[in-house]
């Protein structure tokens, strides 16, 4: 019974390793009804009255439902693999007990009790056989049902390629769409007006991304007060980051070259959706210095929150955002089928290659965005 009992243990480290939330099944259920209710969103997109806002839901919808699908494709390539190391470390015996259950299949009943020594020893023979027929069918059961697992799982991984390759093409769609929705938008609002040749020798003239947050400030002087956004303070420790992915860097933490950096370092997909964490006013909006495309976001005076390293911005200084609203979307070329197949089989966490940097200041000041925002894996 070593080899069930070690089965047993490497489902309990599976189980354990995936958080004890879902198995890859129903993972991949899961992700199923996200994906089926991106297309839905995404069709429904096309008649829309706001269209910005719609497409913003298929995008989110697309990538909950990628994500989701990715981790039950793992933890199904996980427990596959599992299956597999066991089956081929026990091979040997398991293909003797597969002989002899083969061979009490074929041979008929009265023949397994004869025995050579007489009528005592075919009694003894019978007590023995008593004895383990019900552990050689226990074992058996349990391998019956780890090959059933063992094919269930390649079903389903054969089917979960075919959503994945559904989903990257949807998600696609909906970021081209929305680019093309923000490129249609109104024009700027009339209190930046005035502001637009201040920005510009503001930002050339600037020398740190730390020098050009506190002067963007000074800008309050030359613009209309506008009416107060909601309470962002009152969100605090609420918050949740703008893109999807994981805290790379936190505050003040060393990178591989030894750089610091008074804010937060997010890996991200490539091309995944920013978006804004909170009410705010766009203050500025566009490349700086070597930060690549930069949003800077006024949620409440005296506070901004700083974006940088997107590849594609959708908002200009002076627009108003509500929480959620499309910032733009992270650079980098989105995988293909293949590549999301090959990563997510061995988990090289090579899907989260673009990062963004997010400063929140205070009077100027930068704080730790942690103590603002929700900063578990999203």
């Amino acid at each position: 019974m070593k080899w069930l009992a070690l089965i047993l243990a490497l489902g309990a480290l599976t189980f354990s390793a995936a958080a004890q939330t879902a198995d890859p099944a129903l993972s991949a259920q899961r992700a199923a009804q996200l994906l089926e209710r991106a297309a839905l969103a995404m069709a429904e997109a096309e008649d829309a009255r706001d269209r910005v806002d719609a497409l913003t839901e298929t995008i989110r919808a697309y990538e909950d439902g990628l994500a989701a699908l990715r981790e039950g494709m793992r933890r199904a390539a996980i427990r596959e693999q599992s299956i597999t190391v066991v089956f081929e470390a026990e091979q040997e015996r398991l293909g003797r007990l597969l002989g002899v259950l083969q061979s009490m299949q074929a041979a008929p009943a009265p023949l397994l009790l004869i025995h050579p020594n007489g009528p005592v020893g075919t009694a003894r023979s019978g007590m023995i056989v008593s004895d383990i027929t019900p552990a050689v069918a226990e074992e058996a059961m349990e391998l019956r049902r780890q090959l059933e697992e063992l094919a269930l799982l390649r079903e389903l991984q054969s089917t979960a390629e075919r959503q994945l390759s559904e989903g990257l093409t949807g998600v696609q769609e909906a970021r081209v769409a929305l680019s093309q929705a923000m490129a249609e938008r109104r024009a700027l609002p009339p209190r930046f007006s005035m502001d637009t040749d201040a920005l510009l020798q503001l930002m050339q003239s600037a020398e740190s991304l730390d020098g050009f947050a506190a002067a963007i400030r000074e800008l309050d002087s030359l613009s209309d007060p506008l009416q107060p956004l909601p309470s962002f303070t009152a969100e605090r420790g609420r918050l949740l980051l703008p893109v999807r992915g994981r805290v790379l860097r936190g505050f003040g933490q060393a990178d591989a070259a030894g750089v610091t950096r008074p804010g937060l370092i997010l890996a991200a997909e490539p091309r995944a959706l920013v978006s804004a964490p909170w009410h705010a006013t766009v203050r500025y909006s566009g490349p700086l210095l070597d930060y690549g495309n930069v949003a800077i976001l006024e949620p409440e005076g005296d506070h901004l929150v700083i974006l940088a390293g997107l590849g594609e911005l959708f908002v200009r200084a002076g627009d108003l955002l509500a929480q959620g609203d499309p910032v733009g979307l992270m650079g980098g070329e989105a995988p293909n089928r293949e590549e999301l197949i090959v990563s997510t089989t061995q988990a090289t966490g090579t899907d989260l290659s673009e990062t963004l940097y997010m400063e929140l200041r205070l009077a100027g000041e930068p704080v730790d965005p942690s103590d603002w925002f929700t900063t578990q894996d999203q």
